[in-house]
């Protein structure tokens, strides 16, 4: 008789290598990318237009704005099939992935994250509640970890994890290891060629964020002020106020963009 761990492998394994899963979590892949650029517009519009309509540039500000086009509905409900199949794809990478334990735990943090966006879609397209920005899911969460024991100690880290992404990120972006996530062979040359580029900006962009947001976590912990602690949005919005000025924010807008277009040569090419 199986044992409940053989079965929920044995599960995740047909799950893998289900040629629909392949083609939802593509669609996912491509969701993923409307995401990004829908949050990088946002940025620009706050960078160089002067707000962003009233919307936070993360997440949730861009489901509201796929949510306000026509046929908002229908394109909501496709992102929640393309998401929740990322969410069945890395959980199976987490569950019986060949590859290193890292890669395995970064699986495990990808399904996570993905969870979570279908549950914000679902809030969408079910009660016509997106949920809190990620500002105050940062703050919140924030305030949460500081009433344990050790609680300063504990945020602390979390600060310098959160930049630790940021600079693999960054070096992942720099040295170009994502192309190792794509069947590069299968690429005609300037494909691959601009993925490589596309790629490599989004990645330092993502890292860029990641890291400051990373700093502000660290504030929060040295001052005792779970409002110190930043999301998305106001970590953006943050980038506007250094000596550089709006510019930095702008060119760090453009590289959520360009990540957006590497999305969907993701969608295309990922290795699955």
């Amino acid at each position: 008789m199986n044992s409940p761990q053989t079965q929920v492998a044995g599960a995740a394994h047909r799950a893998a290598n289900s040629q629909t899963l392949d083609r939802l979590a593509r669609v996912g892949l491509a969701c993923r990318g409307v995401l990004y650029g829908l949050i990088g517009f946002l940025a620009l519009q706050i960078a160089f237009g002067g707000g962003s309509g009233g919307k936070e540039a993360d997440k949730t500000g861009a489901i509201e704005t796929v949510a306000e086009q026509p046929f908002g509905m229908v394109l909501l409900w496709l992102m929640v099939v393309g998401f929740a199949a990322l969410v069945l794809w890395q959980l199976s990478e987490a569950v019986i992935g060949r590859g290193q334990t890292k890669d395995r735990v970064e699986a495990a943090a990808r399904t996570v994250v993905y969870g979570l966006i279908v549950a914000t879609l679902l809030g969408v397209v079910l009660r016509g509640d997106s949920g809190s920005s990620t500002d105050s899911q940062s703050k919140d969460l924030t305030a949460k970890l500081m009433e344990l024991p050790g609680g300063q100690f504990i945020v602390g880290l979390v600060g310098l994890g959160v930049i630790a992404l940021g600079a693999y990120w960054i070096h992942k972006g720099w040295k170009k290891r994502f192309l190792q996530d794509l069947r590069t062979g299968e690429m005609p040359p300037k494909a691959r060629d601009l993925a490589e580029k596309l790629g490599m900006a989004g990645y330092l962009a993502r890292g860029v964020i990641a890291a400051v947001a990373g700093v502000f976590v660290i504030q929060a912990a040295i001052t005792y002020d779970p409002d110190k602690a930043k999301g998305i949005d106001s970590t953006l919005r943050s980038l506007a106020d250094t000596p550089a000025g709006p510019w930095l924010l702008g060119v760090v807008a453009i590289g959520l963009l360009l990540f957006a277009v590497y999305c969907f040569f993701e969608a295309r090419w990922h290795r699955m």
